[in-house]
C-alpha cells in the first residue's frame, strides 16, 4: 500500500513553540485551517480511500478538508498520537524532549521522557496504528499524525528520513510517502514539503 504520512496544520503552540502534547490539545489558528485546505490540494494526483488521524483535535481537523474533497471516510486512532512530553508540557524548555527523541533516533530506544514513554514504548504503540491503517485494506490512504511521531517512526522504519530531514524539525503539513506493508517494511517515495512558514518555531527548531 501507499502511506501518506502528513505532520497537522499549525497551531498557536506551533508558532510559541510549546510541548503542547496532550489530548484533546488545540484547535488550529487561522493558517493552519488555510495549510489544511492546501494539503487537501496538494494530495489531488493520489487516489486516496482513506483518512486516518490522531484524535487530538489538531490532526482530526487537518484531515477534513481531505476527507471532504476525497468523499472518503475519516477513522481517528489514539495510537497515532504525539509523543507525550511528560512533565515537560506546555514547556517551552525542549531540551530535555529533544533530547530523548534524538537518543531514540540514534538506537537508543531505552531512553525514556521524564513522565512518559521510552522510545520503545512508542515505536510498539505507533507501529500498532500504522497496522491498523495497512489492516483496512487500502491502496493508498492518508495518515495525519504529529512532528516529532512521524519523525521518530518513519525515521525508525526508513533510516534515510533522518538523513535527508537533517536537524531540523518536520513543518506543518510536510508527507511523507511510503510504499510497502508492516510485514514486508516500508520504502521511502519521497518527502512533500510545504510552502515554508517563518513563524512555525518547531521547524526552525536546530
Amino acid at each position: 500500500m501507499r502511506l501518506l504520512l502528513a505532520r497537522h496544520a499549525r497551531t498557536a503552540s506551533n508558532v510559541a513553540a510549546l510541548l503542547d502534547t496532550a489530548p484533546p490539545g488545540p484547535e488550529l489558528d487561522v493558517v493552519g485551517m488555510a495549510q489544511a485546505a492546501t494539503l487537501a490540494e496538494r494530495l489531488a494526483g493520489q487516489r486516496i480511500e482513506a483518512v486516518y488521524s490522531s484524535d487530538l483535535v489538531r490532526a482530526v481537523q487537518t484531515g477534513v478538508p481531505t476527507v471532504r474533497a476525497f468523499g472518503v471516510p475519516h477513522h481517528e486512532l489514539i495510537q497515532l498520537r504525539e509523543i507525550g512530553a511528560g512533565e515537560d508540557e506546555m514547556s517551552p524548555h525542549l531540551q530535555r524532549y529533544v533530547m530523548a527523541l534524538r537518543s531514540w533516533g540514534e538506537g537508543d530506544h531505552g531512553v525514556r521522557i521524564v513522565g512518559g514513554e521510552d522510545g520503545a514504548e512508542f515505536l510498539d504503540r505507533f507501529s500498532d496504528g500504522i497496522g491498523r491503517v495497512a489492516a483496512g485494506g487500502h491502496d493508498v490512504a492518508l495518515v495525519v499524525s504529529h512532528g516529532a511521531a512521524i519523525r521518530t517512526w518513519a525515521g525508525f522504519a526508513m533510516p534515510e528520513v533522518h538523513r535527508i530531514l537533517g536537524a531540523g524539525g518536520l513543518p506543518n503539513t510536510t508527507v511523507i510517502v511510503a510504499d510497502g506493508d508492516p510485514d514486508n517494511g516500508w520504502t521511502l517515495r519521497g518527502i512533500d514539503f510545504p510552502a515554508a512558514d517563518p513563524q512555525d518555531g518547531w521547524a526552525n527548531l536546530r
